[in-house]
């Protein structure tokens, strides 16, 4: 059992200093990877990524429904709350654009959300929407990617799936949300 498994676990025993062990644990990690995705954004971006992390880590310790199994699970959950934050910022500035046209996405260079224009992003959640729906494995492996930054071998081990196997799950799903976002599709 790793150790953020194992303080999730005192967490839900109701172990009051389980949160202050997580935090050092997970936040250092996420702060990291999303510093290194969002360094070459433009000066004056809206969103840092110390405020993502942030506001993804309060949505998981503030939420009612606490119950990680395990740090895979808790992973999931964290991509999938960055996930949330994204999009939502992408809505408000589509919203103070009134509107704009959908642009092409590129799957083949996709990195972490937090880089892509609000009306890509809008157009990639719609379609995980849809592909969650339909094969919801393949799903959170494209949030952990995706939302959550992490790489095809990072994503595999929280996962809890081989590399071969994360690899085919990234190319069918790839194909899948190219089909769907897709101008003509």
């Amino acid at each position: 059992m790793d150790e953020v498994t194992r303080i999730l676990e005192a967490a839900q025993q109701g172990d009051p200093k389980a949160a202050e062990e997580l935090l050092p644990l997970v936040y250092d990690e996420l702060r990291r990877l999303a510093a290194v995705k969002m360094a070459d954004q433009a000066e004056g971006h809206t969103l840092q990524p110390t405020a993502l992390v942030h506001e993804a880590y309060l949505r998981l310790i503030g939420s009612e429904d606490k119950r990680w199994q395990n740090s895979r699970h808790f992973f999931a959950a964290a991509a999938e709350a960055m996930r949330h934050i994204l999009v939502d910022s992408a809505r408000r500035k589509g919203r103070l654009k009134r509107g704009g046209q959908w642009q092409r996405l590129n799957l083949d260079t996709l990195e972490l959300a937090a880089d892509a224009q609000p009306e890509a992003l809008l157009a990639v959640d719609e379609a995980l929407e849809a592909f969650s729906r339909y094969d919801p494995e393949k799903a959170e492996l494209v949030k952990l990617r995706f939302f959550g930054g992490l790489t095809l071998p990072a994503a595999a081990a929280a996962m809890g799936c081989s590399l071969a196997t994360a690899k085919r799950h990234w190319t069918f799903a790839r194909a899948w949300l190219y089909q769907r976002l897709a101008p003509d599709g």
